[in-house]
């Protein structure tokens, strides 16, 4: 008989100490939720952390990138300056070797003229007498 006792003193022991120390299905939601509650804040965190250095990094690149066209843009400019200065300055010369030129030729032209004038002239007067 004491043996039946204990033993069922003993399964009562075990009942109750399982029951104390195990947990309710709402305590268990309860938890689940904190979790996932705490999981979504610290994605949340990560994500506009994520998004504010994404922001950031792109402003910068796209400052750069102004800058160096700017800059490009400043190049160009100065090269097709002085690449019209140049044209300007050949296209002066040639034309001014070109009057000379045509000036040397009419000036040529017409004393070749005078000669055959004079020529025909001197012709005439011997023809003449």
């Amino acid at each position: 008989m004491k043996s039946k006792l204990a033993a069922m003193l003993t399964a009562a022991f075990l009942s109750f100490t399982t029951m104390a120390f195990c947990q309710s299905p709402g305590q268990d939601v309860d938890k689940a939720a904190k979790d996932t509650g705490h999981a979504t804040k610290t994605a949340a965190k990560d994500t506009a952390n994520g998004t504010d250095k994404a922001a950031h990094k792109t402003a910068s690149v796209t400052k750069h990138a102004a800058k160096k066209t700017g800059h490009a843009t400043k190049v160009a400019a100065k090269d097709t300056e002085k690449g019209t200065e140049k044209g300007v300055d050949k296209t002066g010369d040639a034309t001014k070797d070109a009057a000379k030129d045509t000036g040397h030729a009419v000036k040529t032209g017409a004393k070749d003229t005078g000669k055959g004038v004079k020529k025909a002239a001197d012709k005439t007067a011997d023809a003449v007498k």
